[in-house]
């Protein structure tokens, strides 16, 4: 029996789109990428839950350890990560992707801002 594969979108591809979408380098957008999941592990490592507005919220989750009952060691405490869709993200699902919501036409308006701040320009990690 074959089951069918859920189409999946590289990183490397995630970042192209958002490059086109945004109209910005590709170094930059793989910058900008960086740094958001290094600030997201961070905070949510660090016990912060990161709400983002319009898309959802990341946080942790701590479990307890378990006796493994045909296994030779017990599974320690651990935590995973947690993301909880806001009701508006997931009402955006399911419409066409095509569509851009006011939310995302601001980011994009944004995007063209930061963009003529940044032509020309080195980029550099702050410090």
């Amino acid at each position: 029996m074959e089951t069918a594969k859920t189409p999946r979108v590289s990183k490397r591809e995630f970042i192209s789109r958002v490059a086109t979408r945004s109209k910005l380098p590709v170094r930059v957008v793989n910058k900008v990428y960086e740094s958001l999941l290094c600030e997201l592990t961070g905070a949510v490592s660090g016990g912060e839950a990161v709400v983002l507005t319009s898309f959802g919220r990341f946080y942790r989750q701590d479990h307890k350890g378990h006796k493994v009952r045909f296994g030779k060691s017990d599974v320690d405490d651990y935590v995973v990560l947690k993301f909880s869709a806001s009701s508006s993200f997931n009402r955006r699902l399911g419409s066409n992707g095509d569509d851009a919501s006011r939310d995302t036409y601001g980011a994009i308006g944004d995007a063209d801002k930061f963009e003529n701040v940044i032509e020309g320009r080195e980029l550099r990690p702050a410090s």
